[in-house]
């Protein structure tokens, strides 16, 4: 018997197993596929791997800016095509010798819950039942669709579908101005497809700040994509190689539709029925210190818990978290305060803890205090000086939140992440010094300016 029975090979799954080791834990990994889950093969790697296409394109094409004369760059879809698949195989090869260095017994196959401590597998060979110490659960997420966006893989897809296409779509329109959205919208405007994004809600990147999100719609405007916001679509219609996508008195034409809606939890058929586990909307309910179920033994972790952000790295700290209470006992909690979110935009948007609003809405007073780009010796420089650096604190309190819409946003937001999670007031945070001439130095600056003693 196992000290761990691990269903689903993704994020989530394949870091139990692989944080396991460290307490010698005997462990078995069960994955429909190769291990890697949605993130890896059809999710944040392989996206991004487009996305800096999209960057190096837009980088040549405006070389002159800097005096470098080049000809007008030509994008090889193909190549770009095998170096998004080169590069998810390079890390998938990469974790399967590391799962394997750490002793991980991978079995290729459908798991299912099947009583307390009980998983069954479907595997090429047949149906076997393997029994466990404890079982996590990490079944990962689908892509969701609306009514009347039914997907076809051709005309009406998923970003599933989107990181694969033979060929650059020359006109999109995007079912959803969420983090997915906004970045296919992104790279596709980029490399010279005509983008229509239709966002319900009354901004993009719902849940954002408003001010942050202003910037970045901005920016995004500058590079041609074209935004319906607070507009609902209605039913696509297909005639020939033409998609219709109507919204209120209007409509237009495309070529292909993207339908980014969201991802749900895949617990339909995973045999939740079975356990004492209790369900919210098909998401898995955890206790937020252990990760454990309402069932002993039975855990969950990743996209499938509720009230949890659908993020990679939170499903790798969600991990750790049941992993230590399994191996001893102990409470290791995510400190989802302090989780940084970036959308990989051009340019990028970072956000760590509270918005102005959530702040608010949790009864702080609060102080904003922001300082952009445009006066910063480095974005000047690499010719990126659009965007901003906001950060949210308590009046005569500690930092509780940070957004940056800019160049290397993504990478920023970690030391205020340090700032948000140590709970570390302006004053604290502004002391320390940031090399000059750096992007960084834009966060140094807002911090200066939130202690009321601005430099620049």
């Amino acid at each position: 018997m196992a000290d761990i029975v691990i269903v689903g090979g993704g994020p989530g799954g394949y870091a139990a197993a692989l944080y396991a080791h460290n307490f010698g834990l005997d462990v078995t990994l069960i994955s429909e596929e190769r291990p890697g889950g949605t993130c890896l093969i059809r999710g944040c790697i392989p996206a991004k791997q487009w996305l800096q296409i999209a960057e190096v394109y837009t980088t040549v094409k405006h070389a002159s800016d800097f005096g470098v004369v080049t000809s007008e760059p030509e994008m090889d879809w193909d190549a770009g095509l095998a170096r998004k698949q080169q590069t998810v195989e390079t890390l998938v090869r990469g974790l399967g010798g590391l799962l394997k260095q750490r002793n991980v017994n991978v079995i290729e196959g459908y798991g299912r819950l099947a009583g307390e401590g009980k998983v069954t597998v479907e595997t090429a060979d047949g149906t076997e039942t393997m029994e466990a110490a404890n079982v996590i659960l990490a079944s990962g997420s689908y892509a969701r669709s609306i009514p009347g966006y039914e997907i076809d893989g051709e005309r009406i897809v998923t970003s599933d579908h989107a990181l694969d296409w033979p060929a650059r779509p020359d006109r999109v329109a995007v079912i959803g101005g969420g983090v997915i959205g906004c970045e296919f919208a992104s790279l596709l405007a980029d490399l010279g497809s005509e983008v229509h994004v239709f966002e319900m809600m009354d901004q993009i990147v719902p849940g954002a700040d408003a001010d942050a999100v202003k910037a970045l719609q901005r920016q995004l405007q500058r590079g041609g994509i074209k935004f319906h916001v607070g507009v609902g679509v209605e039913a696509a219609t297909i005639d020939g190689d033409v998609v219709t996508v109507p919204f209120g008195e209007e409509s237009v034409e495309v070529d292909v539709a993207l339908v980014a809606v969201g991802r749900g939890p895949r617990t339909d058929d995973i045999g939740l029925e079975n356990t004492k586990a209790e369900g919210d909307g098909g998401f898995v309910v955890v206790d937020p210190e252990t990760m454990q179920t309402a069932e002993k033994g039975l855990y969950a972790v990743g996209d499938i818990v509720a009230g949890s952000p659908q993020l990679a790295h939170v499903a790798f700290a969600e991990a750790i978290a049941a992993v230590t209470h399994i191996a001893t006992g102990r409470t290791r909690p995510v400190d989802y305060r302090a989780i940084p979110r970036v959308t990989y935009t051009h340019p990028e948007f970072a956000e760590v803890g509270l918005t102005e609003a959530q702040a608010i809405e949790a009864g702080y007073e609060v102080e904003t205090t922001d300082h952009a780009f445009n006066g910063v010796g480095r974005a000047i420089i690499i010719g990126q000086d659009q965007g901003m650096v906001k950060v949210i604190a308590e009046k005569d309190g500690p930092i509780l939140g940070a957004s940056i819409v800019g160049p290397q946003a993504g990478e920023m937001i970690h030391e205020l992440m340090y700032a948000v999670g140590w709970e570390a007031l302006p004053a604290e945070a502004a002391a320390f010094i940031h090399a000059h001439p750096t992007l960084a130095e834009a966060v140094g600056e807002t911090l200066l300016s939130s202690t009321g003693m601005s430099l620049h």
